[in-house]
């Protein structure tokens, strides 16, 4: 695999947080700033930097509660303000003054907080299997499992259970794909057990809204036109629908591609052949506009 360094910052509130940083870059192009879903970290990205890296510098962030970064003493700072807060002090520390973020569900949400807020310091976007609307059967199934305890004694077995929850989402993995996700998922705890790899209480904030809506995410869009935007989607998303990726497209304008990729739920992993040439689009964008 491409070589990282690992990097840590420190949270406003005063958490260790961790990252991994991929050389690359090296023309002044702006680096990718990867921003992982809900309950993944910075390990999500492992297939984009082993395409990317060495060409792009990749900045992959464990968000506070997940792999190599500090839990929260509060679990109530698990909201996408609060990351927004973290990563704006990641981007000062390391002198990035303009990135093209990255964002996985979550971490979509916190790209398009980055573009409400600073829009300055984006050269591009991708926001992947996310909108300003998400749907109920999504939400209802993330609820479902976020913050649920499971302990395997093998990565194998922990394989199968993935295998067993997600066979919807990604239909068309192999054994050795469902390993390879539950290495990205899951750690060795010092028992010698298998287990998720983020605190539970993420789920903590999630339980206490309920299905209340949030803030009204539509005036946002308007902050990615004339930005190159990519929005990317699984053919069988449950979180994100058709519909609302096509308003999506139509708000931000002509800066923005909407793809789809076919036989995958939520989220796309960044590899199938549809997202890789969507990506590749995207940068091209950015590079030469």
């Amino acid at each position: 695999m491409t070589g990282y360094t690992d990097g840590y910052w420190w949270s406003p509130d005063g958490l260790r947080l961790h990252y991994r940083d991929y050389v690359g870059g090296a023309d002044g192009r702006p680096p990718l700033l990867c921003l992982p879903g809900l309950t993944r970290n910075a390990r999500d990205f492992e297939p984009l930097a082993a395409r990317l890296a060495g060409e792009w510098r990749l900045v992959c962030p464990d968000m506070r509660g997940r792999a190599e970064s500090a839990y929260a003493k509060d679990a109530m700072t698990y909201v996408p303000l609060t990351y927004l807060q973290d990563i704006s002090r990641l981007l000062a520390d390391l002198a990035i003054p303009r990135c093209v973020a990255i964002g996985t569900s979550l971490g979509g949400i916190i790209t398009m907080l980055i573009a409400a807020t600073h829009r300055g310091w984006l050269a591009g976007a991708l926001l992947n299997d996310v909108g300003p609307v998400l749907e109920e059967e999504g939400l209802a199934r993330i609820r479902g499992y976020v913050g649920v305890g499971q302990s395997h004694p093998t990565w194998v077995h922990a394989a199968r259970a993935l295998a067993e929850a997600n066979a919807g989402v990604y239909p068309r993995y192999a054994l050795e794909d469902w390993l390879a996700m539950a290495k990205r998922l899951y750690r060795l705890n010092s028992g010698g057990r298998i287990v998720l790899d983020y605190d539970m209480k993420i789920a903590e904030p999630i339980r206490a809204m309920g299905s209340e809506a949030g803030v009204d995410m539509w005036p946002v869009m308007r902050a990615f036109s004339g930005m190159p935007t990519l929005l990317l989607r699984g053919a069988r998303s449950d979180l994100l629908s058709e519909a609302t990726a096509l308003r999506m497209a139509s708000e931000i304008g002509e800066s923005a591609e909407l793809a789809t990729v076919a036989d995958v739920g939520h989220a796309p992993m960044l590899d199938e052949p549809e997202s890789v040439a969507a990506i590749d689009r995207l940068l091209a964008r950015v590079l030469h506009g």
